[in-house]
């Protein structure tokens, strides 16, 4: 099988970093996308078509209608936390405060949750989200300084949520950013997460009219962005606050690809073995609905298979059985045998087909 060149290894927590980066790092978070709405318009945002504006919710790259399968989908990946995003979640606010308390019902106080938004809302909500078990905020601080934010910030210090702030680390953006490091000294404000710019087909235009070109590589990322946030990261070092830089590279090969080890760990069925790329492999023979049953039968007879080891899909018509089974049966049989490589995902979304016995 194909190896993909990328590092996938769990990084070591820095000292000082926010618990959500840890946990996000080792892929146990939900990404729980509670609404799609955003007023804000942000040129570099790279949500997808499919996400904007929507009032519906997503966990991890599910489509849910209810929370039953939202919390589903963290039992399925056996979620240690969940990472609520948007849109904007405050945009829809008493949406977001029961996430927050669902989940918490669902898997315990324990389940660490957090949550991004531009919106300095009113501060006295900031009790009914500590009441509701919120663990960490996280502003984007749309004009780049802490004004409109502090007294939000503070209500949600006071209530015993851990306040921090995660921005896009904008090349053209240097000296608002180092101003920022003295003004986050000012608001109790336990970290700064630094993302490297991506220029993704969402954004590709308006990152063009700024100006900004891929730095090379495999990855999104803007030239000049990494740079920029490591000294940054150099010039924090005194400050009261930690300072993280998420790279873009990190983002996709890494705690991507660990959520999705980590639900294909937690969901594989018996005949099913996780690949190098975390994908999901497995046997098949084609068959149709009306022969299935004499197929199945026949093949537990004749090859002493136990209960489980065999399945029916019945939209793809296809039987499935483990891979090692379907390349001894590629040898010997006439009808055709496959290898199916799924994502581990709830759409178990299909990425590959190889017809074991097409050249036999």
């Amino acid at each position: 099988m194909r190896s993909l060149p990328i590092a996938t290894e769990i990084l070591p927590a820095e000292e000082g970093e926010a618990e959500g980066c840890v946990q996000c790092q080792k892929g146990s978070k939900l990404v729980l996308f509670v609404t799609g709405k955003c007023h804000w318009g942000c040129d570099y945002c790279p949500l997808s078509e499919n996400r904007r504006e929507t009032p519906d919710m997503f966990a991890n790259e599910r489509r849910c209608t209810s929370w039953e399968e939202v919390i589903e989908e963290g039992r399925a990946m056996q979620a240690t936390g969940t990472g609520i995003t948007g849109g904007d979640p405050m945009l829809d606010l008493e949406k977001t405060l029961e996430a927050v308390s669902r989940l918490k019902e669902a898997f315990g106080q324990g389940h660490h949750i957090h949550v991004y938004t531009s919106i300095p809302f009113n501060p006295k909500r900031a009790r009914d989200f500590a009441e509701a078990g919120l663990d960490e905020i996280r502003f984007h601080l749309l004009d780049g300084t802490t004004k409109k934010y502090k007294a939000t910030m503070n209500a949600c210090a006071e209530h015993g949520i851990k306040v921090g702030v995660e921005l896009p680390c904008e090349p053209d953006k240097e000296a608002q950013l180092f101003s920022l490091l003295e003004d986050l000294a000012t608001v109790p404000v336990s970290f700064l997460n630094l993302n490297e710019l991506e220029i993704t087909v969402g954004n590709q235009h308006n990152m063009d009219v700024r100006g900004f070109n891929l730095s090379g590589g495999i990855t999104a990322a803007a030239e000049g962005s990494a740079n920029l946030a490591m000294r940054l990261k150099k010039a924090a070092a005194d400050k009261p606050f930690h300072l993280k830089f998420c790279t873009a590279k990190f983002k996709d090969a890494g705690q991507l690809r660990n959520r999705f080890k980590r639900r294909g760990q937690a969901t594989l069925r018996p005949y099913e073995v996780l690949s190098d790329d975390d994908t999901v492999l497995f046997g098949a023979i084609p068959t149709s609905l009306e022969d299935a049953h004499d197929d199945m039968s026949e093949l537990q007879k004749e090859l002493g298979m136990a209960e489980g080891w065999l399945r029916y899909d019945a939209a793809f018509e296809r039987i499935e059985l483990p891979l090692s089974l379907a390349e001894d049966l590629a040898e010997v049989v006439e009808v055709p045998v496959l290898l199916v490589e799924v994502h581990p995902t709830h759409e178990r979304l299909e990425v590959g087909v190889v017809h074991l016995n097409e050249h036999r």
